[in-house]
């Protein structure tokens, strides 16, 4: 184990990018398997498909922008180490945040090969609960994240947070699917 920590320690150094969509692959396909099998039992009826959409996600339409973003935040500095950790936290919470939420469910609906009035749908009934306890959750990790993570490593710690919190948009989102294929009005 802890030779595979050193490799993925270089490779986080070597190539950061394709380091972080690489564990964003395997943490958001990872966050619906989990969705799938232990909250919602599927067993042999596991839907790859959707994994492998979350997957996808992850790594090609998530982790990009969020390790420029990280990048980013990790190059700001202020007057006192507390004031950069309290603005960076303050800045990932009120752009990335609501964009990440947002980000979310367009592009799964889309990927799902629905169209804008789904999009807007979702947007419309998930968002808002969704980015508040997005907020609840992230806040105080970003708080941990930059207050005491090294940079390299800045990403692979919220990644292990977004692998709870992969686990619970799966099955939110999932639950939209359920209310699609019986056609019952969601409130």
């Amino acid at each position: 184990m802890a030779s595979f920590f050193r490799a993925y320690s270089a490779f986080l150094v070597r190539r950061p990018m394709a380091a972080q969509c690489a564990t964003s692959v395997v943490l958001f396909g990872t966050g619906d398997a989990i969705a799938q099998q232990m909250i919602e039992g599927k067993g042999k009826g596991h839907d790859m498909t959707r994994t492998a959409r979350l997957a996808f996600y992850g790594g090609v339409l998530f982790a990009p922008p969020v390790t420029k973003w990280l990048q980013f935040l990790g190059r700001l500095n202020f007057s006192t180490p507390a004031k950069t950790v309290i603005y960076r936290t303050w800045l990932d919470q009120s752009i990335a945040g609501p964009a990440a939420v947002g980000w979310f469910f367009t592009a799964m609906t889309f990927l799902e090969g629905k169209g804008v009035a789904e999009v807007m749908e979702r947007l419309e009934t998930k968002y808002v609960p969704t980015l508040v306890r997005g907020w609840a959750v992230f806040g105080p990790a970003q708080l941990v994240n930059f207050a005491i993570v090294p940079p390299q490593f800045r990403f692979l710690f919220i990644g292990g947070v977004s692998l709870c919190w992969n686990t619970y948009l799966s099955a939110i989102h999932a639950q939209q699917h359920v209310v699609d294929e019986m056609d019952i009005p969601i409130y």
